[in-house]
């Protein structure tokens, strides 16, 4: 199975879930981006003014570190069903824009340096 695959059977599982409790009817994409925004906060929520000691001990406890994936899979579930609503196959999206930054970024200009350009 390669990862293009596993990303479909997820969305088609995803969709599954959501038309078993009618959800379609709020899953619109402004109501959707929101929900990713909200999610993506929470998981911020969680970091905030913490030094990179104090977020490497969250991720190394089981109580926490199950917490933020709580929140990481809430993001992707808005992620996956925004983009299975709409007819973005995610998997060629991110190959896209990965070209696109490559050419931006390139490697022998940019490593070590996360400056936008």
């Amino acid at each position: 199975m390669t990862d293009n695959d596993s990303l479909r059977a997820l969305s088609d599982r995803l969709r599954s879930f959501c038309e078993e409790r009618d959800w379609d009817q709020f899953h619109n994409p402004k109501d959707l981006a929101i929900g990713i925004a909200t999610e993506a906060g929470e998981l911020l929520e969680i970091f905030r003014f913490m030094s990179a000691e104090q977020q490497a001990e969250l991720l190394a406890g089981v109580e926490t570190r199950g917490h933020i994936e709580d929140e990481l899979a809430d993001v992707f579930f808005f992620v996956l069903r925004f983009a299975q609503m709409n007819g973005i196959d995610l998997g060629r999206a991110l190959e896209r824009k990965m070209a696109k930054n490559a050419r931006k970024y390139p490697a022998d200009q940019c490593r070590g340096d996360n400056r936008k350009r």
